[in-house]
Formats: structure tokens, sequence, C-alpha cells
């Protein structure tokens, strides 16, 4: 039963408020859910009734809700300074979490451009490595090279690395062009060819790319191991490794993404770690402050901020930021998520918790309408087919995924779809009972809507 409450604030949410990625004539039409409170790994609605958070708030939470030690340091940070310009000043919180980023990061990126969010992460990155370039005197280099499928955030420098058309493609007059090279999407291969006889022609096709326009080209961007909103697609073990390899061979600086598999996602603090990959730029946002606020940092080397020194009638200088760049309550929540991770010893503690996730995953595979299960870390994807012999998928007006995502609520555990490819994405601190429920009401809400008569 409805409070009279919850009933005004859903009627209030469907007047006023516009949702993200949401078709609202249907969310208007819909019995919206109405979150109020979080407590470790759940939410609560305006009615009490509880829900694992799944999908970790959209990939953010990392040590549950409500986390007694990043709530404190937010509000020591509160009884000292909210917010202060990083224009001509700086700040303590934001020098302190600077130097403990440079320690956990792969070695060699030494220098923090803090922002406010993955897409302006992204931004800073393809925007300093053109820069760069056009500082040592490549005047030329002024392209880049992305993947299949990527999905790098909103902003229109993110969009133009990006692909996935129902995010994009009524913008495309806006943004600029950029190289393609075929993302290794194994289940539906971008190059025609099957696993058991592929010796990754995608990399052939990257290669080609970068021996033509390597002289045109300033970075590749990638999302390291895992491409997120494409479908969580893993990469194919030492993919990404010769990817960095090949980069190095033709001149051209890497971009890595790490805005959804950085702080623990993949088993590793930071997913270039799963193959020894250092990049050129590191592109952090999503669990940084552990999902408390929003922050974002993009991490380079030293050699490409050498290139921005010089006088100041140069103009040599990088003309970006942000009025929240370095923002003390977020730096103070991240270093706070920082402490956690290496007093709980969080990293170690996974493993565990993966070889759990990997077994209870291994029964969707006999699923009829389930054509693939990808599972890297603490992260899974299972695509959802209509026909599981000729991958052929569901028609996008039947909403399976999304349709299987409701039903799991009917067990107290939100989910969220990414088209047919169910995405569970709980935070690191799930506990193994709370992964076993998460897991059977994804398998009963998913056998549910494919199967029924």
């Amino acid at each position: 039963m409805k409070s009279d409450r919850t009933k005004k604030l859903q009627k209030l949410d469907k007047a006023l408020v516009w949702h993200p990625f949401t078709q609202m004539k249907e969310w208007a039409a819909g019995d919206t859910l109405i979150i109020e409170k979080g407590q470790g790994n759940y939410l609560i609605d305006t009615d009490g009734r509880r829900y694992l958070d799944g999908v970790a708030s959209l990939w953010v939470n990392v040590h549950g809700h409500r986390k007694k030690e990043i709530d404190k340091a937010i509000v020591s940070q509160l009884g000292k300074l909210a917010h202060s310009t990083l224009l001509g000043l700086g700040n303590t919180p934001s020098i302190e979490l600077a130097e403990r980023l440079v320690k956990i990061v792969p070695k060699g990126l030494n220098r923090v451009f803090f922002s406010d969010n993955g897409s302006t992460a992204v931004e800073i990155a393809l925007k300093m490595a053109f820069q760069y370039w056009e500082q040592k005197g490549f005047e030329g280099k002024r392209k880049f090279v992305a993947f299949t499928g990527a999905y790098h955030g909103d902003t229109f420098g993110s969009m133009s690395v990006g692909e996935i058309d129902i995010f994009v493609k009524k913008y495309r007059p806006l943004l600029f062009s950029a190289f393609r090279a075929p993302y290794p999407y194994c289940y539906r291969c971008p190059v025609g060819k099957d696993r058991s006889d592929c010796k990754t022609e995608c990399l052939k096709a990257f290669e080609d790319i970068l021996k033509k326009h390597s002289g045109e080209i300033a970075a590749c961007i990638i999302e390291p191991m895992l491409q997120g909103a494409a479908g969580m697609i893993v990469s194919p073990p030492g993919f990404l490794k010769k990817v960095r390899s090949l980069t190095k061979k033709y001149g051209v600086l890497l971009i890595a993404d790490e805005v959804a598999t950085g702080f623990g996602r993949t088993g590793k603090m930071f997913a270039c770690e799963v193959e020894g990959v250092v990049p050129d730029f590191l592109c952090l946002a999503k669990g940084i402050t552990g999902g408390y606020m929003p922050l974002a940092a993009t991490l380079t080397t030293d050699k490409v901020y050498r290139a921005f020194l010089g006088k100041y009638e140069e103009y040599r200088s990088f003309f970006h930021g942000h009025t929240y760049t370095g923002n003390p309550l977020g730096c103070a929540a991240a270093l706070a998520n920082l402490d956690i991770f290496e007093n709980e010893r969080v990293i170690e503690g996974l493993e565990p918790k993966v070889e759990l996730f990997k077994k209870l995953l291994q029964r969707f595979e006999g699923l009829a309408h389930v054509g693939e299960v990808r599972q890297i870390g603490l992260v899974a994807g299972i695509e959802l087919v209509k026909d599981k012999k000729t991958k052929e998928p569901f028609p996008a007006k039947s909403r399976v995924g999304y349709r299987a995502c409701l039903r799991m609520r009917d067990s107290g555990v939100i989910l969220r779809p990414l088209g047919d490819v169910v995405v569970i994405m709980p935070p690191l601190s799930i506990k193994e009972s709370e992964l076993k429920k998460i897991v059977e009401a994804a398998y009963k809400g998913i056998k549910e809507i494919t199967e029924k008569p």
C-alpha cells in the first residue's frame, strides 16, 4: 500500500523532473519508485521497502550507503570549508588527494587535473592530447581513434569518440569525426570471425589504422578490459596490452577511460593493472568518492605536462576548468574512500566474492533466451536474445530486459538493463548472501519474462 506522501512525490516527479536516458511518456504512465534512504548495500523507498542495490547506484557506490567513515569525513570537511576555487588558489583536500592518487595509479602518471564527472574527465584528456601535439610542433596530429561500441560520456568531445547510435546519432552533425577500430565483442564479432579461429583480427584492423594514419592521430581512447554501456563487453586476454604496444609503436598517446572500471570493479584497483598497462592519460570518476560526491580526475605524465609550460604571453597553458574543480567536500570523500580500501584491504577481499559470482552465473547459460554471460570482477552482463541459435535479438519494442528488471523488484533487488543486457554490478561491499539474492532474483526475473507463454 502506497502512502499519501509517496503518491504526492510520484505526482510531483512526473510533473517536474526530466530523467536521464528515459522516455518520459512511458515514465509518466508507469509506477515510479522513489528512493529516500540508503543503508549498507540496500536502498529504501518512501514506504520503507528495502532493495539490494544491484547496480551500485549506476556503478558508483563502492562500500555501501551511509558508510560512517565517509559520512564523518564530509561532515568534518564541512566544519572547515565547503568550496574554494582552484583558479589562483590551492586547497588542502585536493592536494592530499592528488598525492594519494599518484601513489596508487599505474606508475608515471604524476599530474592530476580535477573535474566533476566522467564526461569531463574524458573531455580534458582529449583536449590535452590535442594541445600536447600542437605545442610539440606536430599540428597535423588532430584526430582520435576509438573503438566500435564505445561510450565515453555525453559532452560533444566525448560523444565524438563514442559510437552507440541511440546516444549520439542525433548529434552527429555537431561532432568531430574519429577513426573507428573494431572492439572484440566476440559474441557478435565485428569482423565476422568465430572464437575458434579468430587470432584477434580486431588488432590487425587497429594496426592498419595506425599504420596509415598515425601522422594524423593524437590519441587512442579505450575502456580498458570492459566496455560498459555497450553491454559489459569483456575484452579477450592480451587485447589491452597489445593496444598499448601498438600505440607506442606508432607514436600515438593512449587514453584509458576508467570512469566505470576504476576502484576495484574488475578485481584490481584499476583495470589497466590486469594487463600491466600504463596509459598516457587515466580518466577517473564514479567510484572515486565511494559514490558520495561528484568528482573526477584526469591523470597524465610529466612528459605531457611539460609541453604546457612556457612564458605567460606564449599562451601554452591549459585553458580549461570547472567552478567546482577540486571541490573540498568531494576530495574529502575520496580520501576517506581510499582509506577504506587500504584499512579494510578491499581488493584482497574481492577474490572469494568474484569466484562465487562466477559460479552463480553459470546457471544462466542454461536459460533458453540467454545468449551470453560476460563477467569480470564483480561485473556481469547477461545478454538476452530471442533465438539462442541464431543470436537474433528481441525487437526493441518488447522491452525484455527492462521488464525482467522490473520483475526483480518483487524480489527486493534493483537492477538496470542496457537494452536487453541485464547488468549486475553491486557495491564491492556486497555480502555473499546478498550476492546470492541478487543473482537468484535476476535468474527468476529473466526466466519468467523470457519463457512465459
